[in-house]
């Protein structure tokens, strides 16, 4: 039998009595600490917007390549608007991936003390693809709140005070991706080059509302490529890298990836909206205390700021 994450309510946890609470925090930190990712039900996600943000998506990927392309923010290192086909790589991998994607970051007030590391968002115009900017812009808030109901269980779990990350998080550089994986034809992927080479996320967690489409696999610990099946109504949450440093590696950045799939799925595009949620730029990255001990040395004695991280993983892919 293939093995499955679990799939937890966090309904449990906004509503439940203080039993229901605990054992949804104790669920969701045995799932991250067994595989790094967990399915949540109950997110109240509206479903009428997920497939509002799916046929605004489809529009625009649907574009000519040079509409697209007037839309790549030069020297932006893809964190804003279009980025192309084939120009990501992952980590360590030696082709780029078969993908192409969008970036929809956190606007930032005029004139605020923390503008300086987030860029302006850029969007198409209305009449080119209708409706996109409110679509997106209204899953990136709602995909924002359910990310601090997730983080406040997570912060119960590690010991720490369930506001602990309100203030990490506040004004983060988080990013909403929505990811186009073009249909396959004739010998992509001969190369070795797949839809998301095998990489670990860089931000603190990510939320995935996904499509039906096969595909998306985590490494397990015993070293076997697990399917992660998005299913209707289901949004996958996943420890990034800078989660695991945090904690010590005690909540884990599992590795995954996205292979290429057989037919009938391979001949047709697949979408994914990933949620990459990101600490304010200036937070520290230091060891928690409470996740050091003998059996569990520091492993990472050296703080680092979160914007720096990023910027050298950014670099690491080929988008910085």
């Amino acid at each position: 039998m293939v093995a499955k994450i679990p799939q937890l309510d966090i309904r449990r946890f906004d509503r439940g009595d203080d039993a229901d609470r605990s054992a949804f925090v104790a669920d969701l930190g045995d799932s991250l600490r067994t595989w790094g990712f967990v399915g949540i039900r109950g997110h109240e996600l509206d479903e009428a917007l997920i497939a509002r943000a799916y046929a605004v998506l489809e529009g625009f990927f649907s574009l000519p390549t040079d509409d697209k392309m007037a839309l790549h923010v030069e020297g932006g290192a893809g964190q804003r608007g279009y980025t192309a086909f084939g120009v990501e790589q992952a980590k360590d991998a030696s082709v780029p991936d078969l993908k192409e994607f969008w970036h929809v970051g956190r606007d930032v007030p005029e004139g605020s003390d923390w503008g300086d590391s987030m860029a302006p968002n850029v969007w198409p115009d209305d009449d080119l693809v209708p409706g996109f900017r409110d679509t997106l812009s209204e899953l990136y808030a709602a995909l924002d709140d359910l990310s601090r109901r997730v983080l406040r269980a997570i912060a119960l779990h590690l010991g720490l005070p369930g506001d602990y990350f309100e203030t990490v998080v506040d004004h983060g550089n988080s990013i909403l991706r929505p990811i186009h994986y073009p249909a396959l034809g004739g010998e992509q992927g001969a190369d070795g080059a797949v839809r998301a080479a095998a990489h670990g996320d860089i931000n603190l967690i990510t939320l995935l509302v996904g499509s039906g489409e096969p595909g998306l696999q985590l490494l397990a610990r015993s070293g076997e490529w697990i399917p992660v099946s998005t299913i209707e109504g289901v949004v996958v949450c996943n420890v990034g890298d800078m989660l695991e440093r945090l904690t010590n590696d005690v909540l884990p950045s599992t590795i995954h990836r996205v292979v290429n799939p057989p037919e009938p799925w391979r001949s047709k595009p697949r979408y994914s909206v990933p949620f990459f949620v990101h600490p304010n730029s200036e937070f520290s990255i230091e060891t928690l205390s409470g996740c050091v001990s003998d059996e569990r040395p520091n492993a990472y004695p050296e703080p680092i700021n979160a914007d720096a991280f990023l910027r050298q993983r950014l670099r690491e892919i080929g988008l910085g």
